[in-house]
């Protein structure tokens, strides 16, 4: 029973992501709602991390299933692909780059911002 709750909790994020991408009109994919919902409603207290806890590291841990088809469609698209090899893997690079940058200002003002309020 634990599980189904934890389950409904992520579920009902992301019908509600699902609704505000049905609402707004911009160009914004219902998961990037999701994660920031998700955000919000752990860092104002709304949910708990141990309310979605055993149920988000399950999906965390089968995740690489659901990169096999996107890898399978990608061989059989390899004719398209033979030519831009180079500008994939740039673009594959830098994307990662840019990622992983934001993800370090963006952790470190957080972690900025707790130490200021202990």
């Amino acid at each position: 029973m634990k599980y189904l709750k934890q389950l409904m909790i992520i579920m009902s994020v992301s019908f509600l992501a699902e609704t505000i991408k049905y609402i707004l009109p911009f160009p914004i994919p219902a998961s990037i709602y999701g994660i920031a919902v998700m955000f919000l409603c752990l860092m104002t207290g709304i949910i708990k991390e141990e309310q979605i806890a055993d149920v988000a590291d399950y999906m965390i841990a089968i995740m690489p299933i659901f990169f096999i088809e996107p890898s399978v469609a990608l061989m059989n698209s390899l004719g398209l692909v033979r030519g831009k090899v180079l500008q994939i893997l740039l673009a594959a690079f830098l994307s990662t780059v840019a990622a992983n940058l934001i993800t370090a200002i963006v952790s470190s003002l957080i972690m900025k911002k707790g130490n200021k309020d202990e």
